[in-house]
């Protein structure tokens, strides 16, 4: 027998959000250490043509090093979450916590809309550049998908279905940043589209 009492095996303890931001590294650790693999690289390289009798311009292998290590940097970034292991597909339920340091497909979509309308909050010019034609784009394609019209294909149809202040906050640009207040009832109208 074992010394465990049915209290232990029955308690549960959640487990508590993060309070603050976590204590993060260094900003010049992931800087240094791609600063180092570049020279590693670069002195392989150079060895290696080298011993093979192929003479390369410092700079143009230098460059070419850093070329690649960027491109493999940015794929990584943007390189979809792994998928589940094949053990947890049909697990059950959930244990209920919260992993608070994932990156997920939500946390991305609302930082693609959140930083740009951060930006936009004290230059009117980046809310005309930027956010205002992707609401176009999704007034129009909410039109499309529901009624098979964009404001390009017909106009007059386009302006009845958004509406007068859709239409006229989406083809004329403001000449100040919205409110959140005013972007949330716009958001609301063109939900209802």
């Amino acid at each position: 027998m074992s010394s465990t009492s049915i209290d232990d095996l029955l308690a549960f303890e959640e487990e508590a959000a993060p309070t603050g931001p976590e204590a993060r590294d260094s900003r010049w650790r992931p800087v240094l250490r791609s600063l180092a693999w570049a020279a590693a690289l670069v002195a392989v390289l150079l060895v290696g043509l080298r011993a093979v009798g192929l003479q390369v311009s410092l700079p143009v292998l230098i460059a070419g090093v850093l070329a690649v290590l960027a491109v493999r940097r940015v794929t990584a970034l943007l390189a979809p979450p792994p998928p589940p292991p094949a053990g947890r597909v049909g697990a059950g339920e959930e244990d209920g916590s919260y992993n608070w340091g994932a990156r997920d497909a939500l946390r991305s979509a609302i930082n693609r809309w959140e930083w740009p309308l951060d930006w936009s909050s004290t230059r009117p010019e980046r809310f005309t550049g930027t956010v205002l034609p992707r609401l176009g784009e999704l007034a129009d394609e909410r039109m499309r998908l529901k009624h098979g019209v964009t404001r390009e294909s017909d106009p007059a149809r386009a302006r009845a279905l958004l509406g007068d202040r859709l239409w006229t906050f989406l083809e004329t640009p403001p000449r100040r940043t919205p409110s959140p207040r005013d972007l949330a009832v716009i958001v609301a109208e063109l939900e209802s589209i």
